[in-house]
C-alpha cells in the first residue's frame, strides 16, 4: 500500500481540529460560584458557560472519525494483505499501531468524561451561611488538557503507523508473485530446440 497524501492530509486535519477543540474546552471550562438567592436566605450554585462540553464532544467525534479512516484504509492491520514477516517496517507498524490505539482510547476517555462532568450542574440549595454550605461540582483542571496532549500523541503515532504500514504492507505476497511471473516468462520451452532445427533446415 503506497502512502496516500490525501489520507494523510485528512487524518492530520481531523487530529489537529480535535486538538484545537480539546484545548478550547480546557480554556472554557464551566465555573461555579455560590450565590445567594434574591431573599438572601439561601445559596445556590451559579454556573458559567457550558461551551466546554460542546468543544469536548466535537473533539471526541473528530478523533473518532480520524481513527475510523485510518483503520479503514489499513484494514486495522490484521485484515489487509500480509505484511513482510520479520521486516523492520513490520515491527514499527505494529508498535505505532498499538501506541496510536492506546493514545486514542486515552484521549477519547478524557474528552468524554470531561464533557459529561462539565455538563453536570449541582441543583441543590442550602441555608445561607456566607457561602460555605454548598459544594458546587465542577470539572477539575487538566482533564481536557490531558485529552489534547493524548490527541497530539495519537496524531504522531498514527502518521508514523501509516508510513511504516505503507512500507511493509503487501510486500511479501506481491514480491513473490512478481518473481513467479518473471521465472515463468524466462523458462525455455520444450519445443524450442525443434523450432531451431526446423529453421536451420529451411535455410538449407
Amino acid at each position: 500500500m503506497a502512502v496516500s497524501v490525501p489520507i494523510l492530509a485528512v487524518v492530520t486535519s481531523l487530529h489537529l481540529l480535535a486538538f484545537v477543540f480539546a484545548f478550547g474546552a480546557e480554556r472554557r471550562r464551566s465555573t461555579a460560584l455560590i450565590a445567594p438567592d434574591q431573599y438572601d436566605d439561601q445559596t445556590f450554585c451559579k454556573y458559567g458557560t457550558a461551551a466546554s462540553t460542546v468543544y469536548g464532544m466535537s473533539a471526541f467525534v473528530l478523533l473518532l472519525v480520524s481513527q475510523a479512516v485510518v483503520n479503514g484504509v489499513t484494514k486495522c492491520l490484521c485484515c489487509g494483505k500480509g505484511l513482510v514477516t520479520g521486516a523492520s517496517y513490520t515491527v514499527c507498524a505494529i508498535v505505532f499501531f498499538v501506541v496510536s490505539w492506546v493514545s486514542f482510547l486515552g484521549a477519547e476517555a478524557c474528552l468524554l468524561a470531561g464533557s459529561a462532568k462539565n455538563a453536570y450542574h449541582t441543583k441543590s440549595k442550602g441555608v445561607y451561611q456566607e457561602g460555605k454550605t454548598l459544594s458546587c461540582a465542577v470539572l477539575p483542571v487538566g482533564v481536557f488538557a490531558a485529552g489534547a496532549a493524548l490527541t497530539l500523541m495519537s496524531l504522531i503515532a498514527t502518521v508514523l503507523y501509516l508510513l511504516a504500514h505503507s512500507k511493509a504492507d503487501t510486500g511479501g505476497w506481491e514480491k513473490h508473485h512478481d518473481d513467479g511471473i518473471g521465472m515463468t516468462a524466462a523458462a525455455p520451452s520444450a519445443d524450442a530446440p525443434k523450432q531451431q532445427q526446423n529453421t536451420d533446415f529451411d535455410k538449407v
